[in-house]
């Protein structure tokens, strides 16, 4: 029976480290399902699930110590099981660009909250708007919206919350 495993790693940035995760995953028997990885400043950061039958997943559990001494890494693990896919939902891409200023995840994510709606997926990033050197920031989500939410009312909802907070944005069917 298959069971399925979270690994979160954080720890400065360096060559080889997912080759090292990934032989211990492979070496154990498990297999990646699923992972996002990033470098953060000089951190590197990873979060991914695996799977394997029980044995394997102990295997791997094991071998998770020494692997966090060695890499010099913080390891985190936990048991966990497959996501069940939400009939009742449909997904959106989210994006978001503004000048850069503190509040733009929350006041977003709060929007998405209080309406019942579940972000799967975010990414954010800041850089220099082109000509100007101006601090931008932009935000990507993949949101869950409830089948039963009329999409044009929220759409409308949202590029008036947007407005009232300079805020650039779209909310699109998500091609993925």
């Amino acid at each position: 029976m298959k069971k399925y495993f979270v690994i979160s790693a954080l720890g400065t940035d360096r060559p080889g480290i997912v080759n090292e995760l990934s032989k211990t995953i492979l070496d154990s028997g498990c297999n990646v399902e699923d992972s996002r990885m990033t470098v953060l400043g000089g951190e590197f950061a990873l979060i991914l699930m695996v799977s394997g039958h029980w044995g394997a997943i102990t295997r791997l559990e094991r071998q998770l110590p020494p692997l966090e001494k060695k890499l010099e890494l913080t390891i985190l693990a936990k048991h966990t099981e497959p996501r069940t896919s939400a009939q009742d939902r449909v997904p959106y891409a989210v994006d978001v660009v503004a000048m850069d200023h503190p509040g733009i995840v929350h006041e977003v994510a709060n929007f998405f909250a209080s309406r019942e709606i579940n972000i799967e997926e975010m990414g954010t990033w800041t850089y220099p708007a082109a000509h100007t050197g101006t601090p931008m920031f932009s935000l990507n989500l993949t949101v869950s919206i409830p089948a039963d939410v009329h999409i044009g009312r929220l759409r409308d909802e949202f590029t008036s919350f947007c407005d009232t907070l300079n805020l650039d944005a779209t909310i699109e069917p998500a091609r993925h």
